[in-house]
C-alpha cells in the first residue's frame, strides 16, 4: 500500500498523513510541487520526530508518478469528493495506491481520468469534506484492514 499526496497544499496536513505513514509503515509519496517548503513549521510540528521514520518519495510531476505507478503495476485509487463509489464497498489490494488531491482544489481532470477508482466517504448531505488527513487515515485503516496489511504490534 502506498499513499500520495498531489501537489498538497496544506503543511500540517501532509505533516499528519507522513507521520500516519511512519506509524503504520506505508510509504508516502509527493506528486508534482507542494505549495509549500518541506521545512515549513507547520510540516514539521505535524510530523514531529516521526519523519525521520518515514518512507518519503518526491515525483516531480504526475506523468513521472504514472511512470512510476505503472512500471509497478499498481492500481491508482483516488480519494475524491466526486468519488462514485462509498471506501468501504470496495475491495482494495495490497499495491494500491491511495491518492489524494490538494485542499483547496483536489486533482485536475487528467488526474480523476488516469485514476482505476475513485472513492468517497460518506457524509451527512450539505458537507463539503472531510479534512484531507482524517479522509486518508480513515481509507488506509480499512485497505490495511481488508489486506490484512497492519503492522504487528
Amino acid at each position: 500500500m502506498v499513499i500520495a499526496l498531489y501537489e498538497p497544499d496544506i503543511a500540517p496536513n501532509a505533516g499528519s498523513i507522513v507521520r500516519l505513514g511512519a506509524c503504520l509503515g506505508v510509504p508516502v509519496h509527493f506528486v508534482g510541487p507542494a505549495v509549500f517548503d518541506s521545512s515549513a513549521r507547520g510540516f514539521r510540528r505535524a510530523g514531529l520526530d516521526y519523519l525521520e521514520h518515514a518512507t518519503l518519495k518526491h515525483h516531480a510531476t504526475f506523468a513521472a508518478f504514472e511512470e512510476w505507478r505503472r512500471a509497478e503495476g499498481r492500481r491508482l485509487v483516488l480519494l475524491t469528493t466526486k468519488g462514485s463509489m462509498p471506501y468501504l464497498d470496495f475491495a482494495f489490494r495490497p499495491g494500491d495506491v491511495l491518492l489524494s488531491g490538494r485542499e483547496t482544489i483536489g486533482v485536475p481532470e487528467a488526474v480523476h481520468a488516469a485514476a482505476d477508482a475513485r472513492l468517497r466517504v460518506p457524509m451527512r448531505a450539505g458537507l463539503r469534506s472531510l479534512n484531507v488527513a482524517m479522509a486518508v487515515a480513515m481509507v488506509l485503516g480499512e485497505a490495511l484492514r481488508q489486506t490484512q496489511d497492519f503492522p504487528d504490534a
